[in-house]
């Protein structure tokens, strides 16, 4: 055990609630679908059974994206076999993308980052598991340099003006000129798209979709491609500061806490410049609308196409919160707030419905839609500001929030995870069913996923011919190439959404590129591993700027348990002092205090909390910097 921690000691036996029997229960099926998964779907090399060929530069990201929550799970619960089914998984889809042409030196040779931001989870969370592997921190300095300027073989920063010097960017440097073969899976799925150009010939403008399966059309997206979208920054690439997060909090090296906070104050004081709106491309000598005739509306996963809004707001959100955890300075979450208002502001009345723009063409600004409550709801949960609660609130008006729910039809959510909205009521005292709803929408979602994995759809042999999956004939066709590729993840019973938000006390990270935020975390003592022991719940039951409330449970009753709760997901918060409910508080004054749980028993604890005044670290009480191997040095060569 961890003796010199401080220690919190609970003795009284009770009846277990229902929402801690729940949480068990799912930690328990999880634990024994995951190897069902992997074996449905993999060799016994963990190779995927999936085609001798796929080109293109799309597509690894979506294979990582169905394996990554095996990582997460063992950081909440999960033994050492889903562990290593984690890691035999991430190598095998390393390895078998490498062959496939997308990836060299274990990361994509060149793609965007929204989706080298959902490829880069799975690497993410294994930061949370096991922090001393010498594997893994040598791969996240490896990642980052390959954004700082430190790799040769891939330029693809410009340190002098601050700049990432293309769109499409990976292990290979950036991408300046896209081909057809680049592209071609993806021609399928972006028929469903409106143009990404306004002057293509013959094609309507603006339009619901596009014949990119024309091949003249094609063609000439492709050159105007190369004249205008494929050079120089964009606000995706703003995802990349999750990789210098990581980075850093592995090393602690302040060159990447630097190199954060120093690119997302470019982007802003561009959206300063710019009357508060944040261009959606900058040239490669610094200028905004270099390639677009000075139009600050057009670029690559811009304004204009072909998500508009989400892949602007996604990526400052990621980059503010990233800055914010490194630093503890709010300041840098300035540009999420500026676009979170301006957009709201440009919004109108539609038939009683507060709508904004999510797009804007040449002709101004298009897609009027009901604002998303996910980004300022993320803003909210880690700074807990009134400030950030009004933008919440603003959007939610006398909207109904309390209900859980999971996804049924295919391909409608990312990752499964839709319930921030109602989780918020909850974790704002308004919704006290939430925790028992959303565990029970969390068990049927496990059931669907799991049945339909055993179903003949699910059969990995017939993947060439099912366009649906259970009978959804409404859903998107899984033989377009694009969304083929995404069939993993719709057969995947690994899902728990509920148990971070109640265990931990947060949403789910943004889908791309997003850090796993926690208010607290929990270790196994005695274990000395992340997650919690076997037999315990944990619930977040109240959160503030200056404290913390939760409830464990030891459902064992035999067998005492004793936790570790960690201040923050990554000990960037510290605790002031902690103490069962109405009893004497006991000091901690930093990131870890133990709970000796006696056999049977609840314990109700009230933390006082001081929110991101440590530098974030994956280290844990037995797991420190100074003990960890040092990183391998290669040898030098010309």
């Amino acid at each position: 055990m961890s003796e010199n921690l401080p220690r919190v000691q609970c003795g009284t036996a009770v009846t277990p609630p229902q929402w801690a029997v729940m949480q068990r229960q799912i930690m328990t099926t999880i634990a024994e679908a995951a190897p069902e998964f992997v074996a449905r779907y993999t060799r016994d090399d963990g190779t995927l059974i999936w085609r001798e060929e796929w080109p293109g530069m799309d597509g690894s990201d979506d294979p990582y994206e169905a394996f990554q929550y095996l990582a997460l799970f063992y950081s909440i619960s999960g033994d050492e076999s889903v562990y290593q089914l984690a890691r035999k998984m991430w190598d095998a889809i390393t390895w078998q993308w490498t062959q496939y042409g997308q990836i060299e030196r274990e990361f994509d040779c060149y793609y965007d980052w929204m989706h080298h931001g959902e490829a880069n989870l799975f690497h993410y969370f294994f930061g949370l598991t096991k922090p001393e592997s010498l594997i893994d921190r040598q791969r996240a300095i490896s990642f980052a340099k390959m954004y700082t300027g430190h790799d040769p073989l891939a330029p693809n920063y410009d340190p002098e003006l601050g700049i990432i010097r293309a769109p499409q960017s990976g292990s290979k440097g950036p991408r300046f000129v896209v081909t057809a073969e680049d592209l071609g899976t993806h021609r399928g799925v972006l028929n469903d798209y409106l143009p990404p150009f306004e002057d293509i010939e013959g094609v309507p403008f603006p339009g619901a979709t596009t014949p990119w399966d024309d091949d003249r059309v094609f063609a000439e997206i492709i050159e105007k491609m190369n004249q205008r979208t494929t050079r120089g920054d964009v606000p995706l690439n703003m995802n990349a500061t999750g990789q210098m997060t990581h980075a850093f909090m592995y090393s602690g090296d302040e060159d990447l806490r630097t190199w954060v906070t120093d690119y997302i104050a470019r982007w802003k004081a561009r959206a300063d410049a710019n009357d508060g709106i944040l261009p959606d491309n900058v040239g490669l000598s610094g200028r905004v609308g270099e390639y677009l005739d000075g139009k600050w509306w057009g670029g690559h996963y811009g304004w204009r196409w072909p998500h508009g809004f989400l892949t602007i707001i996604e990526p400052t959100l990621n980059a503010g919160l990233n800055a914010l955890l490194l630093t503890g300075d709010e300041s840098h979450l300035a540009l999420t707030r500026q676009q979170l208002d301006a957009n709201f502001d440009l919004g109108r009345d539609a038939d009683g419905a507060w709508v904004v723009p999510n797009k804007h063409f040449d002709s101004g600004w298009t897609d009027y839609r009901v604002p998303n409550s996910l980004h300022p709801i993320q803003v909210w949960a880690r700074t807990l500001a009134d400030e950030d609660r009004a933008r919440v609130e603003r959007v939610r008006g006398d909207a109904d929030w309390t209900t859980a729910r999971y996804p049924v039809a295919p391909l409608s959510a990312k990752h499964f995870n839709v319930n921030t909205a109602a989780w918020f009521t909850y974790i704002s005292g308004e919704n006290p069913d939430y925790p028992e709803q959303a565990l029970t929408a969390n068990i049927a979602l496990i059931e669907q996923q799991l049945r339909r994995m055993r179903s003949a759809d699910g059969d990995p042999a017939g993947f060439g011919g099912i366009h649906h999956i259970d009978g959804h004939t409404d859903a998107i066709d899984l033989q377009i190439d694009g969304y083929a590729i995404h069939i993993w993840q719709e057969f995947n019973p690994v899902y728990f959404e509920s148990l971070v938000q109640l265990m931990w006390g947060a949403p789910m990270h943004m889908s791309h590129g997003g850090l796993q935020h926690a208010t607290v975390r929990y270790y196994d003592a005695v274990g000395r591993r992340a997650g919690l022991p076997d037999g315990v719940a944990a619930l977040v039951s109240a959160i503030g700027p200056d404290f913390v409330e939760l409830e464990l449970v030891n459902l064992d009753t035999e067998n005492a348990r004793t936790v570790v709760v960690q201040a923050g997901s990554f000990g960037e918060h510290r605790f002031g002092d902690v103490s069962v409910l109405g009893g004497p508080a006991t000091g901690v004054d930093g990131r870890w205090f133990e709970v000796a749980l006696a056999a049977g028993s609840r314990a109700h604890l009230r933390a006082t909390m001081s929110r991101y005044v440590n530098s974030p670290s994956y280290e844990t009480p037995w797991s420190r910097r100074s003990d960890w191997a040092p990183l391998i040095r290669g040898r030098a060569t010309n």
